[in-house]
Parts: structure tokens; sequence; C-alpha cells
């Protein structure tokens, strides 16, 4: 069996963001993690290679610097990595993500595609979906178990309060919730062994069956009217008040608002 994991580096909001003048995240510019659905997805794939023997290759549409997250996730037990950069790519939105990554994808032969839920930096849930449509295959979304049947995955669907049980012939998507596992730590003979592999790079003339109208800012219909970082609070209101006036003072305050 051949797993193809998509996985995105996305910013460490813990260290700020910024922004470029378009209004696009300034991404060489901040610390980056793995995208941690897309850690997820990759521990099922690599879950389901300790079971069956399944081949999983990872690949990441990014800047160069993409490259950490890919060798982290050899170092956790990937046998393959594939980076799809190149400068006409960048500023995508997810309709031109999904299409790049597609055009990537056909090059490989594959049962199973895993991605994250959504990525922590859009939070839209859209690539996997279209990724799927791009491909022409089914897919199954917000996975909380995986587990394979013959030719078929078999796939609990997170809703609501409950879950439902799908059933899909391979090959097949399959989007990843965060919840689905604890994601297994990098070894440190995994760690050296990623930093001297070699990364697969694809650019512009490696995708398949793509058009030029449907990739980059220019192929993104997406339009972004304005972008700015979280606006902090002021200190607030301030009073001193003995413990008696203290409480008609919220309560006053709690009515003002119409919260009580």
């Amino acid at each position: 069996m051949k797993i193809v994991v998509c996985i995105k580096q996305v910013p460490d909001t813990k260290g700020g963001v910024k922004f470029k003048p378009d209004g696009t995240l300034d991404r060489g510019a901040m610390l980056s993690i793995m995208n941690p659905d897309d850690k997820a997805g990759l521990e099922a794939a690599l879950r389901l290679k300790d079971q069956y023997g399944a081949e999983v290759t990872v690949l990441s549409m990014g800047l160069p610097k993409a490259e950490d997250v890919l060798r982290e996730a050899l170092a956790m037990g990937a046998d393959k990595a594939i980076l799809v950069t190149d400068r006409v790519l960048g500023g995508a939105d997810t309709w031109a993500t999904s299409t790049t990554i597609a055009g990537a994808i056909r090059n490989l032969e594959y049962d199973l595609i895993i991605t994250g839920r959504q990525a922590i930096d859009g939070d839209t849930a859209q690539v996997g979906p279209q990724i799927s449509e791009h491909l022409n295959i089914p897919v199954i979304s917000y996975a909380q178990d995986i587990k394979i049947d013959g030719d078929s995955v078999i796939v609990e669907r997170q809703f609501d309060d409950r879950y439902h049980v799908l059933k899909a012939k391979m090959p097949c998507l399959i989007t990843a919730l965060s919840e689905l596992n604890t994601p297994r730590y990098m070894t440190p003979g995994g760690i050296f062994d990623a930093y001297e592999a070699e990364i697969t790079q694809y650019g512009r003339a490696d995708l398949v069956d793509v058009d030029d109208s449907n990739l980059g800012l220019n192929g993104s219909p997406t339009k972004i009217a304005k972008a700015s970082d979280k606006v902090r609070k002021g200190a607030g209101e301030k009073v001193s008040l003995d413990p008696e006036a203290s409480v008609k003072y919220i309560m006053d305050k709690l009515s003002e608002k119409h919260i009580i």
C-alpha cells in the first residue's frame, strides 16, 4: 500500500504573526511548526505502515525552509519526501494550493492520501476535499479512526456528539483531526537519517494537468481586503472600592451591558 501524506509548515503563532504589504502572511519572517492536524494524519499513516508495511511519502508545498517539516516527518518514520516550491506558486489561496498539490500528486502512485482537516493559519478545511475533487477520488473528512479492509478504508467520521462509520474503495482521500491520535516523537537515529536523506523538489514544470491561470496569487479567486495582527487590549477601567461598593459596581456594570 502506498500512502501520500500532505503536510504544511505553518506559523508558530506564539512567536507573533507578520504580514506582507499585499495582506498575505510573511512566512519567511516567522517561526514555523508542522500543522497539528497534518501531524496526526502522518501518525495515522505511520501506524498503517507499522501494521501493513505501507510506503509513506510526505509532500509539502511552500518555501524552501519547509524542508524542516519534511525532515521532521522523515525522522518520525516517513519513507520519502517531496517539496513543491516555485516563486510562481506564492500567495496561493485554497483553490490554487489544492490545484498545485493535485498536480504534484499526479506524478505519484497512491492508494490513500491523508491530509489534516485544516491548517491553523487559515482554518478553512477546504484544501483536502478540493484535492480529492481535482483527482476525482472519494473523500472522507474529520476522521477520528482509520482501518483498512482489503481494498477499502473504513473511517469513523466525527459528527457532533457521535460519529459516522463510512467505507470507501481506495484510492481515496481522508482528512484527519488532531484528536485522531498522539503523534510519535522523532528518534535519534531517525533524525540523523532524515538530515542525510534527499528531498525531491518539484517546481511549476513538474505539475501535471495544471493551467497557469489557477496557480499562485494571480490564480487565487480569494482576495484579501484587509489583514492585521490581533489588536492588543488596553488596561481597562480601574477602580478602588471597599468590598460592598465593589459588588454594587460590578452588578451595575453587568446590568448595564444586559448580561444580567
